[in-house]
């Protein structure tokens, strides 16, 4: 968790992942929303160096990830606004 979105959360997400699949894997996407971190070059190397096949929401189509924006939306109320 982090309080502010950086890289390296993103990096060590994958890292953590990575971990758990073999060298190389066949027909894996990793969907995600059109956030800039999912569009930066580096993460996109690191998806196709594991052969991974990246998949991201059309824009503005938030119904993509309604399901984990909700998740995530309550996750931040409950364990950072409530601290203020």
């Amino acid at each position: 968790l982090s309080r502010h979105p950086n890289f390296k959360q993103i990096t060590d997400m994958l890292e953590g992942a990575f971990q758990k699949l073999p060298i190389k894997v066949d027909n894996l996407i990793l969907h995600s929303d059109q956030g800039w971190q999912y569009q930066m070059k580096s993460y996109q190397n690191l998806l196709k160096a594991k052969g991974i096949t990246q998949s991201m929401s059309r824009k503005a189509t938030c119904l993509d990830n309604a399901v984990a924006e909700n998740f995530f939306g309550l996750l931040k109320t409950e364990l950072f606004y409530l601290e203020k």
